[in-house]
């Protein structure tokens, strides 16, 4: 790392350029399309009486270059767990140290607000990523099968159920 690194707490006036960088990630992640989110959405969600996420943003002199997002997860067997959604480096600055910058003060976090552990995703095909976290000796775990519904679908699958 040539420049200085500064890994700070997220604040609402970053919140345009972490959505830039959630931009630039699903783009590298080939779903452009799938992006849905606001600046004005994260405000309410991560800012608003209630929060749902936090953040942790890299900065060098040409500003936010990095960013942790996470959030809580509740394990029946575990207890309190952190859900680490993204960590995303621009393009330009990957390889500089930042990710593992940001992964460290993450797993702090962790600790921190006394989790249990801390749990991630990460897609099958994104090595660079894989061997990343393969040094942090985390495990990798392929039993699992990922499910999710959108709100279109729930609010069709409520209405013919409602019928």
């Amino acid at each position: 790392m040539s420049q200085l690194i500064t890994i700070r707490s997220g604040r609402k006036e970053d919140l345009p350029r972490v959505l830039e960088l959630v931009k630039e990630l699903a783009t590298y992640e080939k779903a452009p399309h799938e992006v849905i989110n606001t600046v004005a959405l994260m405000e309410q969600d991560g800012f608003g009486p209630n929060p749902i996420y936090g953040f942790f943003v890299a900065e060098n002199t040409r500003g936010i270059v990095g960013l942790s997002l996470y959030y809580w997860r509740y394990s029946t067997w575990k207890g309190k767990r952190l859900y680490l959604e993204d960590i995303i480096v621009t393009e330009s600055e990957r390889g500089s140290g930042i990710g593992k910058l940001l992964f460290d003060r993450t797993m702090q976090h962790a600790v921190d607000e006394n989790c249990s552990g801390m749990m991630w995703q990460v897609l099958e095909w994104n090595e660079p990523a894989i061997n990343f976290y393969r040094k942090y000796g985390a495990k990798l775990d392929d039993e699992w099968t990922n499910c999710n519904l959108e709100r279109d679908q729930i609010q069709s699958l409520l209405g013919s159920i409602n019928k």
